[in-house]
């Protein structure tokens, strides 16, 4: 009696046990909020909401789940992420980008971008994600820059071009030792074409323009097309 009347106390703690796992996964869905869709697609993006950041994506398609743990955006609306639907490649099929804010601040912008494309597996069609090389990388291996007291000296692929910045300056006490391109960083789609933007400051709060790269795929990957720094924008 003593030895049946144990093993039903293990199984019924056993039984709760596996309802309390299923209940939580539960609660975590019930914490998700829906952050957009594509119908185009029939995609549907969520995440949860920790400490001031979107955290936990994962995206619906046809009845799929697909997880992104280490993707993060910041909370606040005014920088929900981005999801665009187009085809940036050329090859007739469009593809999902993810624009994603990590910070913001006043002079301060960091974006990253994800692009996924469909690719046929053994259980249909699915999202795989493609590498896209970084803008940082880019604008070192491809632009130089000197800053003087009137002059702003950028070199782009061996072009160089000085711009006068007497005007935008009141005293070189407020100038960087060089352009800085790290503060604002961010993404767009313009007529299929994935660009990246990177802001060129020359002191605290004084902005002279910006770095547009183009980027293509090739070689499996996105990558710089080409790249160009215009004045005031």
């Amino acid at each position: 009696m003593i030895i049946a009347f144990l093993f039903f106390i293990v199984s019924t703690v056993n039984s709760v046990t596996k309802n309390i796992t299923v209940n939580t996964d539960a609660l975590n869905e019930e914490k998700e909020k829906i952050l957009g869709s594509i119908p185009e697609a029939k995609l549907t993006f969520y995440a949860q909401e920790n400490e001031g950041n979107l955290v936990n994506f994962r995206m619906s398609v046809n009845g799929q789940t697909k997880y992104f743990p280490y993707w993060r955006n910041v909370s606040n609306e005014t920088y929900a992420p981005q999801f665009l639907y187009n085809d940036i490649n050329g090859d007739g099929k469009k593809e999902l980008i993810v624009i994603l804010t990590q910070g913001y601040g006043t002079g301060i912008l960091e974006q990253n971008v994800h692009v996924l494309h469909q690719a046929r597996t053994n259980a249909g069609e699915a999202y795989r994600e493609i590498i896209v090389d970084g803008p940082r990388t880019i604008l070192l291996r491809n632009v130089r820059t000197n800053l003087t007291k009137s002059e702003a000296i950028i070199t782009i692929l061996n072009r160089k071009k000085t711009y006068n910045i007497e005007k935008i300056v009141t005293g070189p006490e407020g100038l960087f030792s060089n352009i800085v391109t790290d503060n604002l960083i961010s993404y767009e789609v313009v007529k299929n074409h994935l660009i990246a933007k990177m802001g060129a400051q020359i002191g605290p709060g004084i902005f002279i323009g910006s770095f547009y790269i183009t980027y293509e795929f090739k070689d499996g990957f996105y990558q710089m097309e080409s790249i160009e720094f215009r004045w005031g924008e």
